[in-house]
């Protein structure tokens, strides 16, 4: 394929009602403003244990408290 066959491709593509957008480069989650840090941290089994019988979230719940102990909220 020639360079001027390639650009008439590439401006009948732009012309197009019906072709699709590339949105591939969008996908995701938008980058947060405040975001997590992802550490190492031991606990004490059961302190563990007790935050994930409280169900989905448990470790959302877990950053309050640790918010609250340090007087952040």
């Amino acid at each position: 394929m020639t360079a001027e066959e390639d650009a008439a491709i590439t401006r009948a593509a732009r012309t197009d009602p019906d072709a699709q957008p590339n949105l591939a480069a969008k996908r995701g989650r938008p980058r947060s403003e405040h975001a997590k840090v992802a550490i190492l941290l031991r606990l004490d089994p059961d302190i563990v244990e007790s935050f994930k019988k409280s169900g989905a979230g448990w470790q959302t719940r877990m950053n309050a408290a640790l918010r609250k102990a340090a007087d952040l909220d």
